[in-house]
This record gives structure tokens, C-alpha cells and sequence, in this order.
């Protein structure tokens, strides 16, 4: 009798620690399960599919990263009643599939991205398009004609006006590397110079590599002549390491380093990878630009000491105003317009000011750097919705200031002239504290912009639950 009652309370002990531990959800939460047909016609689902698709490789040509370009697909597709639609982004490709059932065919497209470019207009009228189609869907074929027309719309500024956007932002970038009138100028013709050449030999069908190598060797050919004339006791005001390195911060200011790494962190790994790589290769592209003629120079005896100022220093004042320029040039020859170009130049100088607070507080440049570009991305996920201008037009600018063109310039520098071992390590050294400087950025910007995502979201969420009518 003992023995029985001793058994069953050892049942039921065994079956109170099994409720206890023992899930009441089947642990398939990230995995999808086809619940069943949606009730969308064939003819509305393949017009569809071919809408998400074409919206998908639009987004992605402006420059848009992968987790919006997968969520506004997939809120185009929902607006539409189909249910079960999988959207896949790479690098250079987009799949968009959708499941009909087990007894249907899927309907699946893959599209290639044959041009990504930073288009700010497109990428805003985009956006607005695709709020109204989900707010109030229209026929898959009317919306297709608004797109087409989206996608072939005229720039809103010529080519000489980015030509002398980009000129004007070499000309502040070397503003606040400390370059006088006469070095800001040659900065400013050299720049033009290289964007036009640049654009030229891509209509020609050169590779982005060549193309940034070409570039860069632009302004350090520039800067080997100013030296060989300085060397005669002329033009002895000018430091024509500040031709150089403004040039890289326009060359740099093209790539995507930031979205790889926003990318990388959103969980897309295979389309941050490749990011990550046009990136190093286009930079490996200024470098190889840059030590062929710093070699040739070398060669020739031309004396090009490294210098970090001109004469003097400048103001913090001036600089500051040099940041404003640099974020508002550089989203004119991005295509921004209007309040885009306001908040970005707004943004810019914000980033310098905080850049030079935390320098003076003691912080390292590429911690600072990462605390500037938080304190910039958290609010310009705010304000850029409060204005209707999507945050990226604004973070991507106001970063730009930041980007230590100096250092890499140095570094190299380093390397080229000093091929010693000394100077090797010295030069290495140098360029890691560039690449620690663009980490800190990209880190900075990104972790800002996720927690401003995340404070709107439990915003929207509150007021959605709060509304009059809501579900209790």
C-alpha cells in the first residue's frame, strides 16, 4: 500500500514538472506553414508578382537597403490579398515567389540589378508611390504605368550641376582639413575635373575600379605638380596633401560602406558581403590610384611632404559651416531636393559640432566618430519622418564630413614614400585607425537608426491600440 501511494505521487510530481517545463506553442515560429489558398486569380497574382518585382529592383537601383526593399515588397503584395509570398535579396539580384498552394503552380520571378546608384529623388517619389498603392491598392497595370513613369523621369538637376556639387564638396572638405582660399580652389577645379572624367568613362563602359583609380590619381598628379612647383619657393601658402585628401572624401563619398554594414546587422549577410566587397575593392581602387603616383613621384624627387594644415588652423565656427557644405553638396549630386538638402546640411553640421565636443571631452576620433553618427542617426529617423524625407537622403550626408579622407591618405603616404619597415608598420597603423574611424560610422549611424525604428514602432503600436474603435 505504501509502495502504491509512493508511486503515484512520483506520477503525479513527474506530470506537474512536465506542465511546467513543457511549452503550449509548437516551437515553429520562424518557420512559414502554408495555412491555405488566399482566393487571388491567376491573372492578379502574375500582375502582381511582376509589380512587387519591378518595385523590388527600383528600390534597390536607388540605393535602398535590403530589409526595407523586402518589407515594401512584401506590404505591396499583402495590400493585394496574396498571402504566402517569399522575397529573397541579394547583391545584384531579386526573387520574388509566391506559393499558390499544393495544388498550384508558384509563381516565381528573379530580376538582376544592373545599376545601383545613390538616386535620393527617385528613391522619395518611390516611397510615396508605394504608401498610396498600400493605402489604397489600384489595378496591378495602372500602378505599373505610375512606376515606369517614376523610373523615367528626369533628374532634377543637369550634369553641370553635380559636377559643381561635387566640386563644391571637394572645395569644403578641404575647408575643414584646414586648406587656405588658393588650395580650396585648385581642390574644387580638381574634383570637377575627376567627377566629369569619372562619368565619362563609366557612359564609356569602364569598370568602377578603374574609374576610382583614375580618379584618385587625378588630384595626387595635382598635388605632385603643386609640390615640384613649391619646390622653386613658389605657391609656398599651398599644402598639397589637402588637394589629395579632400578628392578621397569625394571618391569615398559614393560608396555604401554604411548600408553594408545596416545590411550585415539586419541579417543579410550575403547581400552585405557583397557590399562589403564593392566597397573594398573600389577603395583598393583609390589606393592603387594614389601610390602610382605617389610612386612616380617618388621617383622623380619630387618633395611631397605629408602636412595636416595649411597655415594655421581654422576656427571651429568655419568648420562647422565647411560640414554644412560638405552634407548639402553632396546630397545635391545625390539628386536631393528641397527639405532634403536643408536637413541633410542641418544634419551635417550637427555631426561636426558633436564630433568636436567629444574631442575636446577626450574621446579618441574613432569613438567619437561612432558617437557623433549615433547622436546624428537616432534623430534623423524622427525628424525625417515628421518632414516627409526619408532618413537615409539625411544620415547618408551628414556622415559624410566624418569620413576620414585625411587619414587614408596618410596612410598611404606612409607606406609609399617610407617602404622601409618603419614606415610599413607606421602606414598600416594609420589606415586602421581610418578603417576603425568608418566601422565606428557605420556602426553608429546604423545603431541609431534601428533604435529610432524600434521607438516608432512601439509608438504606432500604442497609438493603433489607443484609437477609437480599436479592439480591446
Amino acid at each position: 500500500m505504501a509502495r502504491r501511494h509512493t508511486d503515484r505521487a512520483l506520477a503525479q510530481t513527474d506530470r506537474a514538472v512536465e506542465r511546467a517545463v513543457r511549452p503550449t506553442d509548437p516551437p515553429t515560429d520562424e518557420i512559414a506553414v502554408w495555412t491555405g489558398p488566399d482566393g487571388v486569380d491567376r491573372p492578379t497574382g502574375q500582375g502582381v508578382v511582376d509589380l512587387a518585382a519591378r518595385i523590388g529592383v527600383a528600390l534597390m537601383a536607388t540605393g535602398a537597403p535590403a530589409a526595407e526593399v523586402v518589407g515594401r515588397v512584401l506590404a505591396v503584395t499583402r495590400a493585394y490579398g496574396l498571402g504566402s509570398v517569399h522575397v529573397d535579396v541579394t547583391f545584384s539580384s531579386l526573387l520574388v515567389s509566391y506559393h499558390r498552394g499544393p495544388d498550384s503552380d508558384p509563381m516565381t520571378i528573379l530580376r538582376v540589378v544592373p545599376v545601383r546608384s545613390q538616386d535620393f529623388t527617385r528613391y522619395t517619389r518611390l516611397r510615396a508611390l508605394l504608401d498610396s498603392v498600400v493605402a489604397r491598392p489600384r489595378p496591378p497595370a495602372e500602378v505599373r504605368e505610375d512606376l515606369d513613369a517614376v523610373i523615367g523621369a528626369p533628374h532634377p538637376y543637369r550634369r553641370w550641376v553635380v559636377t559643381a556639387s561635387l566640386g563644391l564638396l571637394a572645395l569644403s572638405a578641404a575647408v575643414l582639413l584646414g586648406a587656405g582660399p588658393a588650395i580650396a580652389l585648385v581642390a574644387f577645379a580638381t574634383s570637377s575635373l575627376v567627377a566629369s572624367v569619372q562619368w565619362r568613362l563609366g557612359r564609356l563602359g569602364f569598370a568602377p575600379f578603374f574609374t576610382q583609380a583614375i580618379g584618385a590619381a587625378i588630384p595626387t598628379t595635382v598635388a605632385a605638380a603643386i609640390a615640384a612647383v613649391r619646390s622653386q619657393d613658389l605657391m609656398l601658402a599651398l599644402s598639397p596633401s589637402l588637394v589629395v585628401a579632400a578628392g578621397i572624401v569625394v571618391l569615398l563619398s559614393g560608396l555604401s560602406f554604411v548600408g553594408a554594414a545596416q545590411d550585415a546587422i539586419e541579417g543579410f549577410y550575403v547581400t552585405a558581403g557583397g557590399r562589403f566587397n564593392e566597397v573594398l575593392v573600389l577603395t583598393l581602387g583609390i589606393v592603387v590610384g594614389i601610390v602610382a603616383v605617389l610612386a612616380v613621384a617618388n621617383r622623380l624627387a619630387v618633395p611631397m611632404a605629408f602636412s595636416a594644415r595649411a597655415v594655421g588652423s581654422v576656427s571651429p565656427v568655419l568648420e562647422v559651416l565647411a560640414a554644412v557644405g560638405v552634407a548639402a553638396c553632396f546630397a545635391v549630386s545625390a539628386y536631393a531636393v528641397g527639405r532634403g538638402v536643408l536637413l541633410s546640411a542641418l544634419a551635417g553640421g550637427s555631426a561636426w559640432v558633436f564630433l568636436l565636443v567629444l574631442g575636446w571631452l577626450g574621446a579618441g576620433r574613432p569613438a567619437a566618430s561612432a558617437v557623433a553618427a549615433f547622436l546624428v542617426g537616432f534623430p534623423a529617423q524622427l525628424v525625417a519622418r515628421r518632414m516627409r524625407v526619408p532618413a537615409l537622403v539625411v544620415t547618408t550626408a551628414a556622415i559624410l564630413p566624418l569620413v576620414p579622407g585625411r587619414l587614408v591618405y596618410q596612410g598611404i603616404f606612409q607606406a609609399v614614400t617610407n617602404p622601409s619597415e618603419a614606415g610599413l608598420g607606421e602606414g598600416l597603423a594609420t589606415l586602421l585607425q581610418a578603417a576603425g574611424v568608418g566601422m565606428g560610422l557605420a556602426a553608429g549611424v546604423t545603431l541609431g537608426t534601428s533604435l529610432a525604428r524600434l521607438l516608432l514602432r512601439l509608438r504606432d503600436g500604442r497609438r493603433r491600440r489607443n484609437a477609437p474603435g480599436a479592439a480591446r
